[in-house]
């Protein structure tokens, strides 16, 4: 079967995680006790798992020419991702992002900088349209400038490519970017920067997606972490559960694991809640491994945890 292609813009950054009991406070000094330093970045990592579930992915971002950005583009070459509108700026750095990991949990934090992926302009995503153009699914993420993702929802919609935005960060949106939007995956604390009230609950859940919808979006996923996730839609409401697959190591990336996962599933033409089902297998094998990327799992584990029901 011929892979389905997906065009993906975002960010590389390199993630170096501390893992600790806590995060010190101002002031303080904590030592750590376990270190790692790989390739992370919403988008990218959602270029990751979405080429190792499958896909032909053409990835869109801009790199600094530092060992950084070297790390980045030998990850698309080791898996098979078409960097050819990866593009260089030597006045910039790459991204980086600090994480911090609960030693207990799992659980993170993170901040992130951008880098040379924050000068990436709306002149170079209409010279990617082709990319786009020849994708079954875009997907999108908020870690870029608004201007330049609103273009590339704009050029996929003048395409008739489904759309997938992840607004993450989370941040407001402008009313009018909502009816460029076929899927909207936020988490819980995403949804409520898009609506205004407190998302902690199913119900919750349930009431910002039909506000979401209301403002032009043609289906919502709310992903709810160890809950799986909601699925809302103007004809279907669906709550698809998460499918444990071991301990749980490290949550960094759970939702790109996610996005990726649930992109090629659209792309492979399956039905939205199979596609969140294996969206949520993704996410479920990739929190059970440390680091974001390299956490993705492969199509074979994949299937055999949808086979094995979890």
């Amino acid at each position: 079967m011929t892979s389905p292609k997906i065009a993906i813009q975002g960010v590389f950054v390199a993630d170096l995680a501390f893992r600790a009991a806590r995060l010190p406070v101002m002031g303080e000094t904590l030592l750590s006790n376990g270190f790692k330093l790989g390739p992370g970045g919403k988008g990218s990592n959602q270029s990751v798992a979405a080429a190792r579930a499958g896909a032909d992915v053409a990835f869109i971002t801009k790199l600094g020419t530092d060992p950084f950005g070297q790390m980045a583009r030998g990850l698309y070459a080791a898996e098979g991702i078409d960097a050819t509108h990866v593009l260089t700026d030597p006045e910039r750095p790459t991204g980086a992002a600090f994480i911090f990991v609960d030693g207990k949990t799992g659980e993170n934090a993170i901040i992130i900088e951008p880098g040379a992926a924050a000068a990436l302009t709306e002149a170079e995503m209409e010279a990617a349209a082709p990319a786009i153009a020849g994708a079954r699914v875009f997907v999108a993420q908020l870690e870029l400038p608004l201007p330049v993702v609103r273009r590339g929802l704009e050029i996929a919609r003048r395409h008739g490519v489904t759309t997938i935005l992840n607004p993450a960060p989370a941040a407001t949106l402008p009313d009018d970017l909502y009816p460029l939007v076929d899927y909207l995956t936020p988490n819980e604390t995403e949804a409520e920067s898009l609506v205004d009230f407190a998302v902690d609950s199913g119900q919750q859940a349930a009431r910002a997606a039909a506000v979401l919808l209301d403002k032009g979006v043609g289906t919502v996923i709310v992903t709810l972490g160890a809950k799986g996730a909601l699925l809302k839609s103007r004809s279907e409401t669906a709550h698809v559960p998460a499918f444990p697959a071991g301990a749980v190591v490290e949550t960094a990336g759970a939702g790109d694991a996610f996005n990726g996962g649930f992109a090629l599933a659209l792309a492979e033409g399956r039905p939205v809640a199979e596609a969140v089902r294996f969206g949520c297998a993704v996410a479920g094998l990739s929190v059970t491994r440390p680091g974001t990327a390299p956490s993705m799992p492969r199509r074979e584990e994949i299937e055999a945890l949808l086979q094995s029901g979890g």
